[in-house]
């Protein structure tokens, strides 16, 4: 599994890119159903793989293997099914045959720039939410992105919550949805305004931490959250990923959700992570 940690590309200084490596594969992982598929050339096989799943779909276009697998992981995690692909030209032929619902662009790729990409895309009328990622962090250098149609530019190395926070910015734009204001898993319910949090009728009392993760948790209501993307959100990675800390969060904040409550919502699911579910 790939870490969802600070990612520092492997790009080098100039910028320049590795050579494409054509591969296709499938394979199922935290979430049955949502697929993951690094296609190469876009041939009619490809081309069906409009986004029917009822899965949000996101295009990965990133040569670079160490990076798409890290963004193309965390997204799949996330509950996103995701295409990569690790070329430009073969980035144009997809998102033209594809609905997709946003995608990640490097700017650097064999074939067929980012910027050129984006542009031809914008030409043809696509509205596609597009985020560029880049290892040149200028004022100019964002500047162009944005000129060329990117609607986000994020610098390398970055955190992949910060990239999955941007992504999911930019598709409620495009689809007009608020942010909610109110959380809510069977008879657990959590507001975000007053930050008062209920199972059922009985109010419960949470310290800052145990707030944090009971929200990140049932913002990914059903969804497997590693220790390590807790270590992340929670703690933004001051602590030694060895260290128990996320065990201890986890035993506390269960003592209080679940302890005096019939139906156990906090399940571990060993050598994975945590979910918090109703069953």
């Amino acid at each position: 599994m790939v870490p969802e940690g600070f990612l520092h590309g492997s790009s080098s200084p100039d910028g320049s890119a590795s050579p494409a490596r054509h591969s296709s594969r499938s394979f199922s992982g935290l979430h049955p159903g949502i697929e993951f598929r690094t296609l190469g050339a876009c041939d009619s096989r490809n081309n069906t793989a409009a986004a029917k799943d009822g899965f949000m779909r996101i295009l990965v276009v990133e040569d670079d293997k160490k990076i798409g697998g890290f963004v193309v992981n965390g997204l799949k995690q996330s509950g996103f099914a995701v295409d990569h692909c690790e070329d430009g030209a073969s980035g144009l032929c997809l998102a033209r045959s594809t609905d997709y619902d946003a995608a990640v662009v490097d700017i650097m790729l064999p074939e067929l720039d980012g910027l050129s990409l984006v542009r031809k895309l914008r030409d043809q009328g696509s509205q596609m939410p597009v985020i560029f990622l880049s290892a040149k962090a200028s004022v100019d250098d964002r500047v162009k992105g944005l000129h060329a149609g990117g609607d986000d530019y994020l610098t390398k190395p970055f955190a992949f919550s910060e990239l999955l926070a941007r992504v999911q910015a930019l598709i409620r734009r495009a689809t007009h949805t608020t942010e909610p204001t109110r959380l809510s898993v069977g008879d657990l319910s959590l507001d975000l305004l007053t930050r008062e949090v209920k199972r059922g009728n009985q109010t419960i009392d949470l310290q800052a931490r145990e707030f944090s993760l009971l929200e990140y948790l049932m913002r990914h209501n059903g969804r497997v959250v590693t220790k390590t993307m807790i270590l992340e959100h929670i703690w933004d990675y001051s602590f030694d990923p060895q260290t128990n800390v996320v065990d201890v969060l986890v035993h506390r904040l269960r003592s209080k959700v679940d302890k005096d409550f019939p139906t156990k919502l906090i399940q571990t699911l060993r050598g994975m992570g945590y979910v918090l579910k109703n069953p």
